[in-house]
């Protein structure tokens, strides 16, 4: 019996090492937001406990501010929602008393990524969670008959720049993450 429990020790130690040397994968990950950061068009809600008067359910603006009542304009865009409850809880304090504010995310329209050229739906696609550039290419239709697919290239929104394959895409031999504003391009 200790014959069986050392050679099955042996067989996970051996299984758990050969899977960590097969990341072949090549990945250019997009790192990831730890917390979710608003943006603009995305629409909050903007609730005062006991104040329904005060509360709106508003989209972010393209200068990145939200309006309420009594306070006016409020910065939103880059903050997260418990960021955008503390300012806002914070201009109403001089004004109501005790405020309680609730910021809930209802639609999330800011971040997108674009996918453009030989696609059959060129667009902007909305970037809810992360989004790999051929999920994105999914998004969009798929390929044109006569794309190279070859030479896709990924822009980054930071002005850096890569060129994938699609079947090394389709086989997993690459695999690259898109992040908000980036744009790919099939020729």
């Amino acid at each position: 019996m200790a014959r069986v429990v050392g050679y099955s020790m042996v067989l996970m130690a051996v299984a758990a090492t050969g899977c960590a040397h097969h990341s072949g994968i090549a990945d250019d990950e997009v790192a990831q937001i730890a917390e979710y950061r608003l943006s603009l068009e995305d629409v909050v809600e903007v609730t005062v406990w006991k104040e329904p008067e005060l509360s709106r359910t508003v989209p972010i603006r393209p200068d990145g501010k939200i309006t309420l009542p009594l306070i006016g304009d409020v910065q939103a865009q880059g903050l997260r929602p418990a960021d955008l409850e503390q300012a806002v809880q914070k201009q109403f304090a001089s004004l109501v008393r005790d405020p309680r504010v609730t910021v809930i995310v209802h639609d999330v329209n800011g971040n997108k990524v674009y996918v453009t050229s030989q696609v059959l739906h060129a667009g902007a696609f909305p970037l809810r969670s992360s989004l790999s550039v051929l999920q994105a290419l999914a998004m969009a239709g798929g390929l044109a008959e006569f794309a190279n697919r070859g030479d896709i290239a990924v822009l980054r929104a930071d002005g850096r720049h890569f060129q994938v394959d699609y079947d090394d895409l389709v086989k997993g031999k690459s695999k690259a993450s898109l992040g908000p504003g980036d744009t790919v391009v099939v020729p």
